[in-house]
C-alpha cells in the first residue's frame, strides 16, 4: 500500500519523467514549482501569528529554534545562519538544530530522525527554555524527532510551531501553538521533499525571520540598516547607506560610523538628530529599535528604473 502522506504520493504529471528530454524536465519542474507560492499563501495567517510570537520572544530576551531532520533540518540551520550577516543579530537569537548534529549538514545520518530521545537531548544541550519559540520542520508532518522536540518544548513552557507540507496527526495539531501547513502535493520524484516541500519550507522560514527582524527595527523602510561594518565589503555598504540616507559625503559617513562603532542605524539617528552615540542609542531603545519612530522621517524615495 502506498504511504497516505501527501509528500509520498505519486504525481501523475511526472509519471513518465524518466523518458523526458532535458527541456521537458525543466518545464515539468517549473510548472510544479509555480504551485508552491500559492500553497504558502494559504498559510498567511499562521505565518503572521508565528512572526508575532517570535517578535515577542526576541523583545523579551528569548530565542527562536528551528528543529528538523534531513532537508528540513538543513533549511532551518541555513536560515538561522543567514540572520546575523543580514540583520546584525546575535547568533544566539536564531538557532538551527538538526537530527544527527553537524555531520548531518553534509551527509545523511540514517536513523537520527527516528530518535525521540535525541531531540530532547539536543534541545536540552542547546539550552531551550520557557519563553523560547521552537519551530519544528517536518515535510511529512510525522518525523519522530520533530514531534518529540515540540512535545519537549511545550513541557518546559516554550512556544511550539509545526511547519509541515502534509497534514500532521491530529494529536500533534492539538498540542502546538501554531500550525503552518503549506500542502505542496506530490513531488516530481516521489517522496523527494527537497523539491516542492523544501522550496515551500524555505519561503516560510524566510518570511518568519525577515518579518520578525523587520518588526524589531532591523530595516529603515526596506534598507538593511542594522548591520555592523566588520569587513571591507560591509564597510563600503555601511558608508553607502549613511551617504544615501543622510545626504553626506563619504568622509563624513566614515566619521559617523566610527563614532557609532560601525552601527549604521545608530549613525543615521546620530546624524538626523544631532546626538552622540549614547543619546541616539537611548532614543532607539525607547522606540523599540525602529528608526522611523525616532526621527519620524521616511527613508529616501526609491529610484525608479
Amino acid at each position: 500500500m502506498l504511504d497516505p502522506r501527501v509528500t509520498e504520493r505519486r504525481n501523475p504529471r511526472s509519471a513518465d519523467v524518466d523518458l523526458a528530454t532535458p527541456l521537458e524536465i525543466v518545464d515539468l519542474m517549473n510548472a510544479e514549482d509555480r504551485t508552491v507560492a500559492d500553497a504558502v499563501a494559504t498559510q498567511r495567517e499562521p505565518i503572521a501569528a508565528t512572526i508575532a510570537l517570535v517578535e515577542r520572544a526576541f523583545r523579551d530576551g528569548h530565542r527562536l529554534f528551528y528543529v528538523g531532520a534531513g532537508t528540513s533540518g538543513r533549511l532551518g540551520v541555513l536560515d538561522a545562519a543567514e540572520c546575523p550577516p543580514t540583520f546584525g543579530s546575535d547568533p544566539q537569537m536564531v538557532q538551527g538544530i538538526i537530527a544527527g548534529g553537524t555531520a548531518a549538514l553534509t551527509r545523511a545520518q540514517e536513523g537520527a530522525e527516528d530518535r525521540p530521545d535525541g531531540a530532547r537531548e539536543d534541545l536540552t544541550a542547546a539550552g531551550v527554555r520557557a519563553g523560547d519559540v521552537v519551530v519544528g520542520i517536518a515535510a511529512s508532518g510525522t518525523t519522530p524527532y520533530v514531534r518529540a522536540a515540540l512535545a519537549h518544548a511545550k513541557s518546559i513552557g516554550a512556544r511550539a510551531v509545526i511547519l509541515a507540507c502534509s497534514p500532521p496527526p491530529a494529536e500533534l495539531l492539538a498540542s502546538v501553538d501554531v500550525a503552518i501547513l503549506p500542502i505542496t502535493g506530490p513531488e516530481v520524484v516521489t517522496g523527494s521533499t527537497r523539491l516542492k516541500a523544501g522550496t515551500a519550507t524555505k519561503l516560510v522560514l524566510n518570511t518568519i525571520t525577515t518579518g520578525a527582524m523587520v518588526r524589531l527595527g532591523k530595516t529603515y523602510g526596506n534598507l538593511m540598516v542594522d548591520l555592523r561594518a566588520t569587513n571591507d565589503k560591509l564597510r563600503d555598504r555601511a558608508e553607502r547607506l549613511v551617504i544615501g540616507t543622510c545626504g553626506v559625503e563619504r568622509d563624513e559617513a566614515r566619521r559617523l560610523l566610527q563614532r557609532a562603532d560601525g552601527h549604521v542605524k545608530l549613525a543615521i539617528v546620530m546624524r538626523k538628530l544631532g546626538l552622540d552615540a549614547d543619546a541616539a542609542r537611548a532614543r532607539l531603545d525607547a522606540a523599540g529599535g525602529v528608526i522611523r519612530r525616532v526621527i519620524a522621517e521616511a527613508p529616501p524615495p526609491v529610484e525608479r528604473a
